[in-house]
């Protein structure tokens, strides 16, 4: 992985909340208090236990929300409440939604970009893949976390010190990391989120995000 960067110096920048990023939603806020409430039933305390809270917040964006892809979902998510709400998303939806719990509880959460290589057989197309990185206060460093969903071939874990994301990049086969810890989602990611009405729909457009950060 190339060295990566916050967009910003401003550590609240990545506490703010957005019409995308609403972590005050009803619906994320008893999520939110559901898994903290599992926590002190295990034992754990929130104060103490910051990054047992984040991997359990990541483990459950992971695992219970599901990447309409694997399940051939056709509607399109967009809002971290809509994630919630519909139970799916695609990579990027997934990421507005671990922002959006992990900013409730003030943890700081910005985004990352992937330029990779497509998984479909015999198609050579760049495209783009949409992950999290979290600041760890008590490491005084950010990590990256992939949410997008395991499946065969895939395996992402929450990691502190080696990372486990879903597709680290093959820079042989031009693929590339983006530099950058972003503040708030691509705003050309999140205009094709809002306007399709399918994923066939939203991924005839995907190439645009991707020349958009990475000005292919």
């Amino acid at each position: 992985m190339n060295k990566i960067h916050a967009e910003s110096n401003d550590i609240q920048d990545y506490l703010k909340k957005s019409e995308v990023i609403n972590y005050d939603h009803k619906l994320i806020v008893g999520k939110c208090r559901e898994l903290e409430k599992n926590m002190v039933e295990e034992g754990e305390k929130r104060d103490k236990k910051e990054i047992s809270l984040i991997r359990k917040i990541y483990e459950f964006v992971r695992d219970d929300i599901h990447h309409s892809g694997d399940i051939g979902a056709q509607e399109v998510t967009c809002t971290a409440s809509e994630v919630l709400e519909f139970g799916h998303g695609i990579c990027c939806a997934k990421s507005h939604l671990l922002a959006a719990m992990l900013r409730y509880f003030g943890i700081p959460a910005g985004f990352c970009y992937q330029k990779l290589c497509s998984g479909q057989e015999g198609i050579d197309r760049k495209v783009l893949h949409g992950l999290n990185a979290v600041y760890l206060k008590d490491l005084d460093r950010w990590i990256r976390l992939d949410a997008r969903g395991n499946k065969p071939g895939v395996d992402s874990q929450f990691s502190l010190y080696e990372e486990k994301i879903a597709w680290p990049v093959k820079k042989e086969r031009g693929e590339e990391d983006h530099p950058i810890i972003f503040k708030e989602p691509s705003p050309t990611v999140i205009e094709i989120l809002k306007k399709s009405n399918s994923r066939k729909e939203m991924w005839e457009q995907w190439d645009l995000g991707l020349r958009d950060l990475f000005h292919d």
